[in-house]
């Protein structure tokens, strides 16, 4: 996937829940995608580390926040998302500042995507101990917080991370902050989401020959979290869900336009973004056309 990052474009005509497609960032050239409305990028240490079942599609990838920062100065109105920023490989501060300065340059655009990851020689690459990924990322969120919301910001002293009281600066234009989105597959997830995330980020991935089920993918998982959350003493309707759609080398555009329509008709998301580096193989010019053919189907 060399020099690629995840976009979403729309029509201005479309309806809220067309929300789908990835441009490529190639040197020298920018893909200027017309009419977006969101631009997604991933994360990855190495991309499935060093096996030879790698696919060629995810051997290289830019940083997230380049990726990101490209992006807003090409594209005027676009949400700028991660989707999903691998959050214990960082140091809280400077991932604050980071994406901090993504929401700031893109005029409070940022949409922030956090999760744990899955793969343990990803860890093992960065020098973070993977079996502390989950105590990492709540402490991770904690700072967020702090840092985001709080003038001065008061001294820190953590399980992993400790810093002094500081005056840090600039804060995110959004408030008060940008909302989180936390992956929730696993129990533990979930939980977490239900107590500190704005939603959840369902993924679909088309499948020949089998039926998208909205309420498998995201009523059911949605409904769980909501649940939790009040339990914590959360609004439930404050959570909500991104659906992500995860297109194989062997779907087809009508079906990721099924799932698009499905999920708008059948649940009450209304943001879906379509990751098409699988199937765009070929580069900008064919990622974009996978877009406009996606898009004119599920008008």
């Amino acid at each position: 996937m060399a020099h690629e990052a995840i976009a979403r474009i729309e029509s201005p005509d479309a309806p809220a829940q067309q929300i789908v497609a990835p441009h490529a960032l190639t040197p020298g050239r920018s893909s200027k995608p017309a009419d977006s409305d969101r631009d997604y990028t991933p994360d990855r240490e190495e991309p499935y580390m060093a096996t030879d079942t790698i696919p060629w599609r995810l051997r290289t990838m830019l940083d997230p926040f380049v990726a990101l920062s490209v992006a807003a100065s090409v594209i005027e109105r676009v949400r700028l998302g991660t989707s999903t920023l691998v959050a214990p490989w960082y140091s809280p501060l400077l991932l604050a500042r980071s994406l901090t300065g993504v929401d700031v340059v893109s005029g409070g655009r940022l949409i922030t995507g956090l999760g744990t990851g899955w793969s343990p020689e990803e860890y093992q690459g960065v020098g973070a101990p993977w079996q502390e990924r989950g105590a990492r990322l709540d402490e991770c969120l904690d700072v967020l917080e702090a840092v985001w919301t709080t003038e001065p910001v008061v001294r820190h002293e953590g399980r992993h991370y400790t810093f002094p009281a500081a005056h840090i600066g600039p804060k995110p234009l959004q408030r008060p902050r940008p909302p989180i989105y936390l992956s929730g597959f696993a129990p533990a997830s979930r939980r977490r989401a239900a107590r500190r995330a704005d939603g959840v980020p369902p993924v679909a991935v088309p499948v020949r020959g089998s039926s998208f089920d909205p309420a498998t993918v995201i009523n059911q998982p949605l409904r769980e979290v909501r649940r939790l959350g009040e339990a914590e003493g959360r609004d439930p309707a404050g959570i909500d869900a991104i659906l992500r759609i995860n297109p194989t080398t062997e779907s087809t555009v009508p079906e990721i336009a099924d799932i698009i329509l499905r999920t708008g008709d059948e649940t009450d998301t209304d943001h879906v973004f379509v990751d098409f580096v699988h199937l765009a193989d070929q580069g900008v010019d064919q990622a974009l056309e996978l877009l406009r053919r996606t898009m004119e189907l599920s008008r």
